[in-house]
């Protein structure tokens, strides 16, 4: 696992934390709330620009469109 990923105990420290996850709804299923916030802290860390998030977090227009939502 790499050092910049969340090891399971800090995001069990974490999940309470986190809104919701969506209520059963057509269409495309949101994306591991653990990923989507690994992709935030990727971003947070390197301080690279949305449009360079790496692929293995998801879309990076999805990952801000959650970091946004807040």
């Amino acid at each position: 696992m790499p050092r910049s990923e969340l090891t399971d105990q800090q995001f069990a420290l974490i999940e309470p934390l986190l809104p919701p996850e969506r209520p059963c709804k057509p269409g495309r299923p949101f994306h591991s709330r653990r990923k989507i916030l690994s992709g935030m802290f990727w971003i947070h860390r390197t301080g690279a620009p949305w449009r360079d998030l790496p692929s293995e977090y998801g879309n990076g227009s999805t990952v801000y469109e959650r970091f946004r939502q807040g």
